[in-house]
């Protein structure tokens, strides 16, 4: 019995994963109803249903956050709101099937590329001590049910850092880094379709990939940076085409930055910002005399708003930004918050976070190479991802579900955590002599 859990060790892990969140879609069931963090869940499954009912990417009615009835949004994600029409077309209007499929694809994926991750940066063991976790992280078990693009875009996210870490490795007769750079770029543009902020950190991964393989000598050749880009610029580009043709103007992909940026840094706020107001609140926010706008061109008008607060006081914009830190790293109950979110964020974050701030140091305590070595290490680009993505929630708009990709890359050095305490204990108990 124990040879059989050690060599199916990743395997029941795996099979831990999906069990977990298929319980939780379950618990979900087969209604769509706004449950603590969720709450976009409703959005997608309505927009979901118009579409599949012919009406296109449009609400029946007045919808979060301004979009008038019957008129086009971009507002969501096309590309998750696409699964759902799949979906519904092939199983009917029943979110828990859209809600199972999903928890067995994330629950199989995100462990897997979490292990591929750990044992290609450190060993096979830190790989699966990373993707136990990843498998028992209440956070990720929670979403994985949820009719919402996190679970699928936080597992874009890990396949395009593995993939490009395998791009910079010094070349064998068995890699095809055509493909490679293929696989890249889909996932990349996976990414981007499901939450477009991921564009801005596109530049930072190629700039990486670029020292990284001078550093290493494995000499990418500029298709190898070209190609992902051009496939991730031919997913976008139908979608900025469709934009073009129903608001008459140039969209790239959705129509919620603008949106985000101004909610986030209004005046309102003062220098301490708030993760989440009421509804009402945010509506009254907007700036009534600009209402009758379309979405697109309401979208444009907000994101100068927003910059123009940030210009106007920019002092307050940096107190601003400096106390939304809290906000995304929070990991202790809260009053505010339902049992839920309270147990979530303790039985994930809350408990983890120490051991992957420890597996961050032991992962750098060895210091064999000189710092321009060390920034062109595949460890390296973990914590570039990391602090890249908070520094843009930071100067943005901050929740906590937000920081969930982060949290799942950092799973990766609690892993190293993880194994060392296990390497000590395992020492102390070997006999001497």
């Amino acid at each position: 019995m124990r040879n059989f859990i050690k060599h199916n060790l990743l395997i029941l892990i795996l099979g831990l994963a999906v069990l977990l969140r298929v319980a939780a879609a379950v618990y979900m069931g087969d209604t769509v109803q706004v449950l603590p963090g969720t709450s976009d869940q409703v959005s997608y499954h309505n927009l979901a249903l118009r579409v599949l009912g012919g009406h296109g990417f449009s609400f029946g009615e007045n919808w979060w956050p301004a979009t008038r009835a019957n008129e086009p949004t971009a507002h969501w994600s096309f590309l998750y709101t696409l699964y759902l029409v799949g979906v519904y077309a092939l199983f009917g209007p029943h979110p828990l099937v859209a809600r199972l499929i999903q928890a067995v694809i994330v629950g199989l994926l995100q462990p897997w590329l979490t292990y591929l991750l750990g044992k290609q940066l450190f060993n096979a063991r830190v790989g699966l001590w990373a993707a136990f976790l990843n498998a028992i992280y209440a956070y990720f078990i929670y979403y994985g049910g949820t009719l919402m693009t996190e679970p699928f875009y936080i597992t874009a996210i890990l396949g395009a850092l593995l993939l490009a870490i395998r791009l910079v490795q010094p070349p064998d007769e068995n890699t095809r880094r055509g493909l490679l750079a293929v696989g890249l770029g889909l996932l990349l543009g996976a990414a981007v379709l499901l939450r477009q902020l991921f564009l801005l950190f596109i530049p930072f991964l190629l700039l990486w990939m670029f020292w990284a393989s001078l550093r290493r000598h494995s000499a990418l050749k500029w298709v190898h940076y070209v190609l992902p880009l051009a496939v991730v610029a031919a997913m976008i580009a139908p979608i900025t085409i469709y934009n073009a043709q129903r608001f008459g103007q140039f969209v790239l992909l959705n129509t919620n930055s603008g949106y985000a940026f101004y909610w986030g840094n209004h005046p309102y706020y003062g220098t301490h910002f708030q993760p989440i107001l009421s509804n009402e609140e945010y509506q009254q926010l907007l700036p009534q005399d600009q209402l009758n706008l379309d979405e697109a061109a309401l979208d444009k008008e907000l994101l100068r708003r927003g910059m123009q607060f940030v210009l106007e006081d920019p002092g307050r914009y940096a107190l601003l930004s400096l106390s939304r830190i809290p906000a995304y790293f929070e990991f202790l109950p809260s009053s505010d918050s339902g049992t839920i979110s309270n147990l979530s964020r303790v039985l994930s974050f809350g408990i983890l976070w120490p051991f992957m701030l420890a597996g961050l140091i032991m992962a750098w305590r060895k210091r064999s190479h000189r710092f321009w070595d060390a920034l062109a290490s595949p460890k390296f680009l973990l914590v570039l991802f990391a602090l890249v993505y908070t520094v843009i929630h930071v100067l943005t708009w901050t929740l906590i579900r937000y920081r969930l990709p982060v949290d799942a890359t950092l799973l990766v050095f609690a892993g190293v955590c993880f194994d060392g305490i296990a390497v000590y204990l395992f020492q102390r108990k070997k006999p001497a002599g």
